[in-house]
């Protein structure tokens, strides 16, 4: 018996079902480049062969760096295979697949970072304070605005703060993604100061009684000493408003970039605390594989994955899913 199917669960609510066989058909959809990156060439590396041999993981773990695993990553998944075939002595290029497919999966199940059922959110916190951070073209704000949608569809009252105040353009978009989804916006003229804004937008949140907040900051990667000075400024002043804040720190990054997503991670973790990733533009790259590197190396939990433009295309980041919609014909 497989992986998978020995962690199928024998009782499922209809609509649950329902609702994930809908997630798993856009999630199919907007892996599509990275599948047909990937098993287009791996059909192409065990043609004519009837066994795994030395060659075909040499070219295996070709195909998984340059659909941005990671070095890292691919060296574990390889080894991972070595001792597959040494336990069960051989295995056939036909099996390949379904092995790497399993090997993957447990890979990614023994990062014990916690997985989101839902776009849940901890009762014991109100308001739950987001601080979302990003360089400028990442997706950041399409994210917010999703992230705020999906709240807002569980009932959830939210309140969106535009403290980007140094790029017009960054508060028009909140602003018109608020109306767009009907949630309030609070924002203060072009340049104002990041901190008052995040101050305001929470002394709101409370007085109306917010669910959640979602805090946009400004995307400057080049001066890391100015980016640290003003998001730690950012929290200290949240917290004279919300003294938990803020509870979550999310970091977007761009997938198509590849292997450069990672780096920015990295980055950004030197800037300030992150607690959680969100992952953009899958749907648009054949380096969807930058998920299963980022999700196995970053000690930093993997929440969201962006499949598509659609209000609907931001999703909780499951890992058993992802694996099985990759690797889905």
């Amino acid at each position: 018996m497989g992986f998978f199917s020995k962690n199928i669960k024998e009782s499922k609510d209809n609509s649950d079902s329902g609702l994930n066989s809908g997630l798993n058909t856009s999630l199919n959809k907007g892996l599509q480049k990275t599948k047909e990156n990937v098993f287009g060439k791996l059909a192409r590396t065990i043609a004519g062969k009837s066994r795994v041999d030395d060659s075909v993981l040499d070219d295996l773990e070709e195909i998984l760096v340059s659909s941005d695993v990671g070095v890292e990553t691919t060296l574990k998944i390889i080894k991972r295979i070595e001792q597959r075939i040494e336990r069960d002595k051989y295995v056939e290029t036909n099996e390949l697949k379904n092995v790497l497919r399993e090997e993957i999966a447990a890979l990614l199940l023994d990062n014990k970072a916690d997985e989101m059922d839902d776009f849940e959110l901890p009762t014991a916190s109100k308001p739950y304070v987001i601080m979302v951070v990003g360089v400028n073209g990442v997706g950041k704000t399409t994210t917010i605005g999703k992230l705020a949608h999906k709240f807002k569809q569980r009932g959830k009252k939210v309140f969106l703060g535009a403290a980007d105040t140094f790029r017009a353009a960054a508060v028009e978009q909140i602003c018109i993604w608020g109306e767009r989804i009907g949630v309030d916006v609070v924002k203060q003229r072009m340049g104002a100061d990041p901190a008052s804004v995040a101050f305001d937008t929470l002394s709101s949140a409370v007085a109306n009684k917010a669910d959640v907040v979602i805090i946009d900051t400004a995307g400057r990667l080049h001066n890391k000493t100015g980016l640290m000075n003003e998001l730690t400024k950012i929290k200290n002043v949240m917290k004279k408003v919300v003294p938990t804040a803020p509870d979550e720190v999310l970091l977007v990054l761009d997938g198509s970039t590849g292997q450069n997503a990672y780096n920015q991670a990295n980055e950004f973790s030197k800037a300030t605390e992150i607690t959680a990733l969100a992952i953009t533009k899958l749907d648009g790259t054949a380096k969807g594989g930058v998920v299963i590197g980022i999700s196995d190396q970053l000690q930093i939990p993997v929440k969201y994955i962006g499949i598509g433009e659609g209000l609907d295309d931001l999703q909780v980041f499951r890992k058993r899913t992802f694996v099985d919609s990759l690797f889905d014909n």
